[in-house]
C-alpha cells in the first residue's frame, strides 16, 4: 500500500507559547480589575482572554499534531487538525460575542457606577501585552487558517483593550457610564465579524468546497492547453489544509505510447502548480481508441509534500 507523506508547513509554535503566557497573566489582572472597577468592558475583555488561552492552546496542539507523520490508515496525516481547531475557535468567538451583547443589554437598562481610573490602568497594561502578542505571531498569519484564527484572537484582544482605554477616559472625565456597554457592543461586533468569516472558511474546507481562489473553468482551460489533451472531465479540486490544494480528474488524450503519456502528465502538473498552486494531483489518462472503460495510465503526484506513485 502506498502512503502519501506530507512535510508540514513551518509554524511559529514558540511565539504562540509566549502569547499564551502573556494572555494568562493579563486575564488574571483584568478579572481582578474588572471586579474592583465594576467594568463590564474589562470583564468582557478578561472573558475573551480566558477563551483565548483555550483557543491558542488548541492552535498550538493542532500545529504539533499536524507535524506527525502520515500512516497506513491516515494517509494525509493530521493536517485537518488545524482546520478543526480554526472551526472550534470561530464558534467559540461567536459565543463570546453573544454573551457580551447580552451583558451589555443588561447594563444599558441599569448602568452601574464604574471606577474609570482602575479600568484605564489595567486596560493600558493589557494593550501593551496584546501588542507584544501580535508582534510575536504576525509573521505566521498567512501560513494557515489555524494561525489566522490565533492571530484574530490576539487582534480582538488588542482592539478590546483600546476600546476599554477610551471608555475609561470618558468615564473619568465625563462620568459617562453608559459608554462601558457601548464599547462592549463594539468589541462584540468586531469579534463576531472575524469569527463568522473563520467559521465559513473552515467549514468550506471540511466540506471540500473548491478553494475560493480557484475557478474550475480556468483549471480546465489550463489543462486543455497542454499538447495532446483532448478533454477533461470528472474534475475535482479541494483543500486538504491551508495552502495545500488537491485535484483529481480524468483526462482524455490522443492515442500514444505510455512512455509518451508521462510527458503529458508532467506538463499538466507543472501548469497546475504554477498557475493554480495545486500541489497534489491525481490524473487518470484515457484515450478515444482504448477499449471501453480501459485506463491507459494512472499517475499520482504530490509536489512539495512528498510523493508516492499509484
Amino acid at each position: 500500500m502506498s502512503v502519501h507523506s506530507h512535510n508540514p508547513l513551518t509554524r511559529s509554535s514558540s511565539g504562540l507559547m509566549v502569547a499564551i503566557i502573556l494572555t494568562a497573566v493579563m486575564m488574571v489582572a483584568e478579572t481582578v480589575g474588572g471586579i474592583v472597577s465594576n467594568s463590564l468592558a474589562l470583564l468582557g475583555d478578561a472573558g475573551h482572554m480566558f477563551t483565548d488561552i483555550f483557543s491558542l492552546s488548541l492552535s498550538l496542539f493542532a500545529i504539533r499534531m499536524a507535524r506527525r507523520p502520515s500512516t497506513s490508515t491516515k494517509t494525509y496525516g493530521y493536517h485537518r487538525m488545524e482546520i478543526m481547531a480554526a472551526l472550534a475557535n470561530g464558534i467559540l468567538l461567536i459565543i463570546i460575542s453573544l454573551v457580551i451583547f447580552y451583558e451589555a443589554y443588561r447594563r444599558f437598562v441599569s448602568p452601574p457606577e464604574i471606577k474609570g481610573s482602575i479600568m484605564l490602568v489595567i486596560a493600558t497594561i493589557g494593550l501593551l501585552a496584546n501588542i507584544v502578542g501580535v508582534l510575536l505571531i504576525r509573521g505566521s498569519y498567512s501560513e494557515s487558517l489555524n494561525m489566522r484564527s490565533a492571530f484574530l484572537h490576539i487582534v480582538g484582544d488588542t482592539l478590546s483593550s483600546i476600546g476599554v482605554i477610551v471608555g475609561g477616559l470618558l468615564i473619568m472625565l465625563k462620568h459617562w457610564y453608559f459608554v462601558d456597554p457601548i464599547i462592549s457592543v463594539l468589541i462584540g461586533c468586531i469579534i463576531l465579524m472575524g469569527a463568522t468569516g473563520l467559521v465559513f472558511e473552515s467549514s468550506g474546507i471540511l466540506m471540500e468546497y473548491v478553494p475560493r481562489d480557484i475557478k474550475l473553468e480556468e483549471v480546465t482551460k489550463t489543462m486543455l492547453a497542454v499538447s495532446g489533451v483532448i478533454d477533461v472531465h470528472d474534475l475535482h479540486v479541494w483543500t486538504i489544509t491551508s495552502g495545500f490544494h488537491s485535484m483529481s480528474s480524468h483526462v482524455m488524450i490522443d492515442d500514444c505510447k505510455i512512455s509518451e503519456s508521462s510527458g503529458i502528465i508532467r506538463e499538466l502538473e507543472r501548469m497546475l502548480r504554477e498557475k493554480h498552486r495545486i500541489g497534489h494531483t491525481t490524473i487518470q489518462l484515457e484515450c478515444e481508441n482504448c477499449e471501453a472503460g480501459m485506463v491507459c495510465s494512472i499517475m499520482t503526484r504530490d509536489e512539495g509534500h512528498g510523493h508516492d506513485g499509484a
